[in-house]
């Protein structure tokens, strides 16, 4: 009995578990009707433009493209809207436009269900907006109403708080009142809000998110292109590691044959050239093995597998000619494959800084948010860093696509330079 009491309640108090999901499903809703007048403003007052213009043609030509341009950006602005806030996607499955002309592409336009079903979303984005945000408007304001009814009843005219069918003047009646506000409070109107958010979205994604085939090429193109990027990747790593051996450690090691075999030439008739060969030698041998050594860390450190990404910056961090403040965050270590990819970006990410950025500081921020790890590079340096440019940040962008991650960078002319940079590891 007592534990299904506590299923009840925990069902019952269930969006309370996760306020910030609440939160922004509120947020959700309450943008709503604000995006959904101005879009069905603008796409009304188009649209009736460039119908009424449709006997002259051309004057209507440019608002019927304004009109499809407008609708394509609110979309965007609900796909941008509902993942930040509810963590939702709504894929863009819209084919592109292939005629070469303005004409040919406007006839497309004009041509395309989908389109009008864009413009179809604008339009009723007002109605959706008006009754969600009427919904938990009324469900909050009108529990926090009944709920403090007992602090302000005696202030009422007639000292009596008047509902439609009965009246509440006692004090009695206003707690009985106040407890249905309570109860409005902690169970209602959230339900009430996770529901209407929910419902808007579900709505929204039947417009704009296409067929389920629609959708499924989208994702076959996404995961086609994280394919080529880790390819590329691998292949970059490769051509590095084959680099590094034939620059590095080989040489060394042809530099110690030969000094070994001038040494053994030498054993007998000049000793103490052969010592100072096989001196040379040694030398050789430790340096062959440093740069062993560092190659192999440059594949995967072993201080990453045994001690996390913690210890592994840290390490990092000290070798950085830029001062760097490292703050890390994850209580619940990423898959290693995650785990190794941060490790390598940041790396990189520092080299750049001290190679190209002239900063004088840096820092280093590593955060799990849920099955998200997230890193943020910082640098007061002289900015200008673009990743279409330069094969550096391109080979970041490449192996942070083919982790099904995204990488953003901000950097205007003479700084300061932020590189953002989220991986999937997991729940």
């Amino acid at each position: 009995m007592r534990s299904l009491l506590r299923r009840t309640l925990s069902s019952a108090f269930g969006p309370w578990r996760s306020p910030r999901n609440l939160w922004n499903s509120g947020a959700y809703v309450c943008l709503g009707l604000p995006v959904g007048i101005v879009g069905f403003t603008v796409v009304i007052t188009l649209l009736a433009i460039a119908f009424g213009l449709l006997i002259t043609f051309f004057l209507a030509v440019p608002f019927a493209w304004l009109t499809f341009e407008s609708s394509r950006i609110f979309a965007a602005l609900e796909r941008s809207r509902s993942k930040s806030l509810l963590g939702l996607e709504i894929p863009d499955t819209m084919p592109p436009l292939v005629r070469p002309t303005f004409l040919g592409r406007l006839g497309e336009r004009v041509g395309s269900g989908r389109r009008w079903t864009e413009i179809g979303h604008s339009l009723l984005a007002l109605v959706t907006g008006s009754i969600g945000f009427s919904l938990i408007a009324v469900a909050w304001g009108g529990s926090v109403a009944l709920a403090g009814l007992p602090a302000y009843v005696g202030s009422l005219p007639n000292e009596q708080a008047e509902f439609w069918l009965f009246s509440i003047g006692d004090l009695g009646s206003a707690w009985l009142v106040a407890s249905v506000g309570l109860v409005g409070l902690a169970i209602v109107a959230p339900f009430l809000t996770l529901a209407v958010s929910r419902g808007q979205f579900v709505l929204a994604k039947a417009m704009l998110g296409g067929s389920r085939e629609a959708e499924l090429t989208v994702q076959l193109g996404r995961l086609e292109t994280r394919r080529a990027a880790a390819v590329d990747t691998a292949e970059s790593e490769r051509r590095r590691i084959e680099r590094d051996l034939h620059d590095g450690a080989q040489q060394r090691l042809v530099a110690l044959a030969a000094n070994l075999g001038a040494a053994r030439d030498k054993l007998d008739s000049d000793p103490e050239s052969s010592r100072q060969l096989v001196v040379e030698a040694h030398e050789e041998a430790k340096a062959a093995l440093r740069e062993i050594r560092d190659l192999v860390r440059g594949i995967h450190p072993v201080i990453l597998e045994d001690r996390g990404l913690d210890a592994a910056l840290s390490a990092v961090v000290a070798r950085s000619p830029v001062p760097v403040a490292l703050a890390v965050d994850v209580a619940k270590r990423p898959p290693a494959a995650i785990e190794s990819a941060a490790y390598f970006i940041v790396s990189e990410c520092l080299t750049n800084v001290a190679r190209h950025a002239n900063a004088s500081s840096a820092s280093l921020d590593i955060t799990r948010a849920g099955d998200r790890l997230v890193i943020e590079i910082r640098d007061d340096g002289v900015g200008g860093a673009d990743e279409t440019r330069g094969s550096g940040l391109r080979g970041l962008h490449d192996r942070v696509t083919a982790l099904a991650g995204t990488m953003y960078v901000l950097s205007p002319i003479g700084g300061p330079t932020t590189i953002s940079v989220e991986l999937p590891c997991g729940s």
